[in-house]
């Protein structure tokens, strides 16, 4: 990437700047309450995802609406999900968290999963919220693999052909196999272990319950080590990629930034321990509707700073300010075509 980027207004408290503080503390910040009506979206496929709507819901039918889309094995249940789904509830947006399938309270139904580049269901749900509210402005948010997600599907669509203002893409994954060999190393290894988990647990669970077009048993599923092995051979197989290496070519978002024609702010640490250092450094220049803001520090969905003498999420107030921004020049057009209307 040849042009320099604008530097994120994060910075660390003292003594907290440390990569893996700043990953890890989130969870260790008071959770945040929050209601929510649960809805089941039947897909086309004769699938269904799982979605969650803040509480209380906006009044009036054009209220402004986030659409959140959650990272590997997330859920409501992330940290992150339930601080940026009430910051924009309380913002007076209506909020949603789409749960990828099988990550919310029941498992998927058909013989596949979810991965970083699948970008249909998203796709369908946001063209239902243009069903159903068809004179609100929306934005959507996506967090690490959500966020490769929704850059390489804005990326495919377009601002024409998506009804949305703009989207925010946090701690993503944009080079999944450079971001695979890095979970495999150091003390990454540990997430890497913990998603690990969480992917075979569940997928464990549905092999000794129904039959999928997978070359492995249980045995075989308990050896994967890494999450590239476990890609090569459950996720690729289950998609229709020939292996990791070509679900990781095709699915990666960070080359085709170029292609973004959607109003885009993309939010990064360097320290990222999930991520290469520079990682921007491997794509051509985005296109000019992408800003990207670069932090020195902060980790992977971290951006923990220290406010009013505790710790709290810088992560949430730099949301809340692009959703402010991006609501102001609605509610001005709005104001002024009612101006106009009681003027004629």
């Amino acid at each position: 990437m040849d042009a320099p980027s604008p530097t994120a207004g994060f910075r660390p408290p003292p003594g907290l700047g440390n990569r893996h503080v700043q990953t890890l503390l989130p969870r260790a910040l008071p959770r945040v309450a929050l209601k929510v009506d649960r809805e089941v979206l039947e897909l086309p496929d004769g699938d269904f995802v799982e979605l969650a709507w803040a509480r209380p819901a906006p009044v009036e039918a054009d209220a402004p609406v986030m659409v959140l889309f959650h990272g590997l094995e997330g859920s409501l249940d992330s940290p992150y999900a339930r601080t940026l789904l009430s910051v924009a509830a309380r913002l007076g947006w209506r909020a949603v968290l789409m749960h990828f399938r099988g990550c919310g309270a029941s498992p998927n139904s058909l013989p596949r999963a979810y991965h970083s580049g699948d970008t249909a269901d998203a796709a369908f749900l946001i063209d239902r919220l243009a069903e159903r509210y068809p004179g609100a402005l929306k934005v959507a948010v996506g967090v690490s693999l959500g966020g490769n997600m929704l850059a390489k599907l804005v990326a495919e669509r377009g601002g024409q052909h998506l009804d949305l203002a703009g989207a925010i893409v946090i701690s993503a994954p944009l080079d999944l196999a450079a971001c695979a060999d890095t979970l495999s190393r150091g003390f990454a290894r540990l997430y890497e272990r913990h998603l690990l988990a969480s992917l075979k647990r569940k997928m464990a669970a549905r092999l000794a319950r129904e039959s999928l077009p997978l070359a492995l048993g249980p045995r075989e599923l308990a050896g994967l080590t890494s999450l590239r092995a476990y890609d090569d051979a459950v996720t690729a197989p289950l998609h229709g990629f020939d292996g990791a290496a070509d679900y990781y070519r095709r699915a990666s978002a960070g080359p085709r930034l170029t292609e973004v024609t959607l109003p885009t702010l993309v939010l990064h640490a360097d320290d990222d321990p999930f991520m290469p250092p520079a990682l921007f450094e491997r794509f051509p220049a985005p296109s000019p509707a992408v800003r990207l803001e670069l932090s020195r520090h902060g980790g992977h969905v971290g951006f923990v700073e220290w406010r009013h003498g505790r710790p709290a999420s810088w992560l949430a107030r730099r949301v809340a300010r692009e959703l402010r921004a991006w609501a102001v020049p609605r509610r001005d057009a709005c104001r002024a075509e009612a101006i106009s209307r009681s003027g004629s």
